[in-house]
């Protein structure tokens, strides 16, 4: 489980990121007239959270290494 730990967190860590930006600049920006697909915005959350994923796997590797 120690080895999961990167990847968990850098996927949280991501997804929450990537959708408190997205509320904060884009939702607060459009009117409510304005349809928004929320299956794109899920699926950049994800993707986004897998490149974070990546990035805390790394990171993690490269500091049990030393």
């Amino acid at each position: 489980m120690k080895n999961l730990i990167g990847k968990i967190g850098g996927f949280i860590l991501g997804a929450i990121t990537f959708l408190t930006m997205f509320k904060l600049i884009i939702l607060n920006n459009t009117s409510p007239n304005d349809e928004l697909a929320p299956g794109i915005v899920l699926l950049c959350a994800i993707f986004i959270g897998l490149l974070f994923a990546f990035i805390g796997s790394k990171i993690q590797n490269h500091l049990t290494n030393k």
